[in-house]
């Protein structure tokens, strides 16, 4: 994990540089500050503090079907019909031998039996029930405790909320969540080239897209965008701006990373005594892609390029981000589908290129002219993710696909 010098940095496989942001971020050993969050508005967020069960689930045994509860010792026969209780309503019937009570499903279990018999294999005739076959003892119960016994931890922090764990939170009784702040991550895209949104541009400019699509994709991993205004290509304005970046969590550089003449982020970086932990990794799109830290901050120099851009962040800035929210174990979904056509490529990259999973899991490459393609990946609901040792793929073979 030895820093480089500026510039001779030797280019890394997708793996192993990953690897050095995920070491390097952890071994910073980052605390981020914690904030207390009324439930409603903790989704999305990381937990700080770890969550018990206030009591028993369930506090008591509970049905988990509708039908008849009953003795397990007792079956099979004919039942004497002698109550009946719904889900939220309190039991005060006992069942004696040769009793049953109708349950619904969700209703605690009355004092006496150990058993729910389904309604749909029972025969009803009057105040009787007919059960012709036996059960085990506990069938379709959940006793109490099963999920979860009074004190017990139910939720570590560093997850992130999701829908679940927010209903986790609810029914143990937290209206409020501790959880950590939310990172702030400055992004600063460079280059003569780029104009505002706003602007209509002259045929030898761009509007300024990746200054946006990072700040969404920073909300969407749990940061605060922080917008800096565009560096121009000159060397003090850079600095200056990386500069106010360096006050934030994270700094994100969007362009001036390759070898051109004008590339001048890792020159102005080297001013602020920056560590390069690589400069090039071995991926399509995305290749010069920088890594490094100055002045106690972790930044990225991303690619100009749209898709290389929006790539180099979920593969790598985003595990950076994550674990400086508080993220125990930042995941990088790559799973396995099917191609639906065949594929080939060079061999000696790691491939992300847009493409689509359909209905039956199938995936089909999307056709684009380049990693400036903005338009192919708002057709594309996924990322094909290549073995960079094998060149060619038939179709149904298995491939690697990350979600977009």
């Amino acid at each position: 994990m030895a820093a480089a010098t500026l510039g001779i940095v030797e280019a890394l496989s997708f793996l192993k540089a990953r690897s050095e942001v995920l070491a390097r971020v952890r071994a910073a050993r980052v605390t981020p500050h914690m904030e207390f969050l009324p439930l409603e508005q903790a989704t999305g967020r990381v937990l700080a503090e770890p969550a018990f069960a206030d009591r028993d689930y369930p506090p008591e045994p509970r049905s988990m079907r509708d039908g008849f509860a009953v003795r397990a010792a007792d079956l099979p026969g004919t039942f004497t019909i002698v109550g009946e209780v719904r889900a939220g309503q309190s039991s005060d019937c006992r069942v004696e031998p040769g009793e049953a009570v109708e349950i619904m499903t969700g209703a605690s279990v009355p004092e006496g039996a150990d058993t729910v018999v389904m309604v749909e294999h029972t025969t009803v005739a009057g105040d009787r029930v007919d059960v012709p076959k036996a059960l085990e003892m506990g069938a379709n119960v959940n006793p109490q405790g099963r999920d979860a016994v009074a004190g017990a931890l139910i939720l570590r922090p560093g997850i992130r909320l999701g829908y679940a764990e927010i209903a986790l939170l609810a029914s143990i009784g937290q209206a409020e969540v501790a959880v950590y702040k939310r990172p702030r991550v400055a992004i600063l895209a460079t280059g003569d080239e780029l104009v505002e949104v706003e602007t209509k541009p002259e045929p030898h400019q761009i509007r300024n897209s990746n200054t946006w699509s990072l700040a969404a994709q920073v909300i969407r991993a749990g940061g605060e965008a922080v917008v800096l205004p565009v560096a121009p290509d000159e060397l003090e304005i850079t600095k200056e701006l990386i500069a106010n970046g360096l006050e934030c969590d994270v700094l994100l550089l969007s362009g001036g990373v390759s070898a051109g003449k004008y590339d001048l982020v890792e020159t102005a970086l080297h001013s602020f005594g920056a560590e390069m932990y690589f400069d090039r990794v071995l991926i399509q799109p995305g290749q010069p892609c920088v890594f490094g830290q100055a002045q106690g901050t972790f930044f990225f120099g991303l690619p100009g390029n749209p898709a290389s851009t929006m790539v180099c962040f979920e593969i790598f800035a985003r595990a950076a981000l994550e674990l400086i929210s508080g993220v125990v174990e930042p995941m990088l979904a790559i799973t396995g589908a099917q191609l639906k056509s065949p594929f080939r490529q060079k061999t000696g990259l790691t491939r992300f290129l847009p493409a689509r999973l359909d209905e039956e899991g199938l995936l089909t490459p999307i056709g684009w002219s380049g990693s400036g393609d903005i338009a192919a990946l708002t057709r594309a609901n996924a990322y094909l993710v290549s073995d960079p040792e094998k060149g060619e793929y038939a179709a149904g073979d298995w491939i690697g696909v990350m979600a977009r």
